[in-house]
């Protein structure tokens, strides 16, 4: 970024700018009609600093906004470089876990400001989706997810995500079903240790009535992922409906 005398803009000023963005992201996200002031002193900046940036509210509701969309989308190619493709995709997914809960917070924000503007509220989703698409083309090169997945698939898959309450613990919950999201999206993958291929077949657990109750027994058969055998459990207990 260039200052208006032309020049690189100077390092610690180009940091004021990403603390304002970074703060303004999280209390925005609490609250629309938190003060700039607020803003600016818990970025540790004037509030002169933070108006040279961003004029008005509307400005620095927006470009917070796109900041974020650029660092998430940033951060695919990044990722990439330096992890396996499924590992990339995983850490990716936790990052577009905190894009949507930010997303989510900045609504009311992000209507104020395009009202006050006149124009529609910003969507990054052409960005988003681009990221999605070069990450699974990634792991489909590398044969480490299953063949054929689509980014329209992955999102209807991680679309739980959009019912979990931003006021509770949505970490845990959103790691809770990124990580199942992940494990399916491996199932299948081309010569996968979780295949569970062994001597051309793969194993995997069914379960059988026996004696009044419902006994997991080893079925061998041609495809599917090995699946953990469970001791076998009463009938009536209520952790078959669910395990």
């Amino acid at each position: 970024m260039e200052s208006r005398a032309g020049g690189p803009q100077r390092s610690d000023a180009q940091r004021n700018r990403e603390r304002i963005l970074e703060v303004a992201l999280v209390e925005l996200s609490r609250s629309a009609d938190v003060p700039l002031s607020t803003i600016a002193k818990k970025a540790g900046v004037g509030q002169g600093t933070l108006y040279r940036n961003f004029p008005n509210r509307e400005a620095l509701v927006l470009e917070a906004y796109h900041h974020e969309v650029r660092q998430l989308t940033d951060s695919a190619a990044e990722l990439l470089k330096v992890m396996e493709p499924d590992q990339a995709l995983r850490a990716w997914m936790d990052r577009l876990a905190r894009f949507i809960m930010a997303k989510t917070g900045l609504a009311d924000a992000l209507r104020q400001a395009a009202g006050a503007t006149g124009g529609p509220e910003p969507s990054g989703y052409a960005l988003v989706f681009g990221s999605i698409e070069s990450l699974l083309n990634a792991n489909h090169e590398a044969g480490t997810i299953r063949p054929g997945v689509t980014a329209d698939d992955f999102l209807r898959a991680i679309a739980g995500i959009w019912q979990i309450d931003i006021s509770g613990d949505w970490h845990t919950q959103t790691t809770r079903l990124l990580d199942i999201v992940m494990d399916g999206l491996r199932a299948g993958r081309r010569g996968g240790a979780d295949g569970g291929r062994v001597g051309g077949t793969a194993k995997r657990v069914g379960c059988r009535a026996e004696s009044g109750r419902l006994s997991r027994v080893p079925v061998v058969c041609r495809s599917g992922p090995t699946r953990r055998t469970h001791p076998p459990r009463p009938s009536g207990d209520p952790a078959l409906l669910t395990g």
